[in-house]
């Protein structure tokens, strides 16, 4: 749901060119962004889609009261849609679009959510789609007048998407899919010390190992493009260039995907940090 919605937002932004509010009057703390348009915010859209999408899927595997939930989900994505007003980068227009578009998409495809979870952890084409589908919008995203991170930021949430789809795909092929064991749904987990510092554990592991990953693949792809295109390693420039960025930043998101959704519950496995 967060790469269905990111793509949907970002393509959005692209095709409206509805301008970021102007500064001042507005004090913008984030200035990477300034080439991209605003309406609608897309943080709006992945907050409200990544909280209230496990809002609606935890139910069938954890036991939890479902008001305390819902009182979560409202305030984290409340707090997403306010940060946005605040750093200046969006209007109440680009937050509330934002929201209700993520809303809109939701309500449309959630009766196929079983379905497409077990296309995508069972189907022999799963990995070939989960593949070939986001590389293609990565390189059919729309065309600007000027550069805007916005391709570049598409590129790396369709990539991540696939690798991490790929990866629930082989977990499911080799019969360890981590799901909680026992008669669903299981009890929530008391939070006690022990399972506070394993945790804590796995987080560390976890970012070191996707950190890493990252910065590996992406001097790797880096450097095979510009040897590939005979560009001088020391332009820059050149990272901005459809034919630069896009496999860049797709290989790497997709191996970061990979590594995140296949290898670290491994490592956690080995290191004896799951409960």
């Amino acid at each position: 749901m967060w790469t269905l919605v990111m793509y949907i937002g970002q393509v959005m932004k692209d095709v409206l060119k509805l301008p970021r509010p102007l500064s001042p009057p507005v004090v913008k703390l984030e200035t990477r962004v300034d080439a991209e348009y605003g309406l609608p915010s897309t943080h709006a859209m992945a907050a409200t889609a990544i909280s209230f999408t496990l809002l609606l899927s935890a139910p069938s595997r954890i036991q939890f009261q479902f008001e305390l939930g819902l009182l979560m989900a409202v305030t984290l994505s409340t707090m997403v849609c306010l940060s946005r007003l605040y750093t200046g980068m969006h209007s109440v227009l680009d937050v509330i679009c934002g929201v209700l578009i993520s809303a809109l998409v939701m309500v449309l495809t959630y009766p196929y959510w079983e379905s497409f979870d077990r296309f995508q952890l069972t189907s022999s084409v799963s990995p070939m789609a989960a593949l070939a589908l986001p590389l293609f919008l990565s390189y059919t995203y729309p065309e600007l007048e000027h550069y805007s991170t916005t391709r570049g930021d598409t590129t790396t949430v369709l990539g991540a998407g696939a690798g991490c789809s790929v990866g629930y795909w082989l977990n499911e092929q080799l019969g360890e899919t981590f799901e909680p064991k026992g008669v669903l749904p299981v009890p929530l987990p008391a939070l006690t010390a022990h399972t506070l510092a394993l945790g804590t554990a796995r987080f560390l592991v976890g970012v070191v190992a996707v950190v890493g990953t990252r910065q590996v693949m992406k001097a790797a792809s880096l450097r095979l493009l510009y040897w590939w295109y005979d560009i001088p390693k020391e332009d820059q420039s050149a990272r901005t260039r459809k034919e630069i960025e896009v496999p860049s930043k797709f290989a790497t998101y997709t191996s970061v995907g990979l590594v995140h959704s296949l290898l670290v519950s491994r490592v956690f496995l080995l290191l004896g940090l799951l409960c």
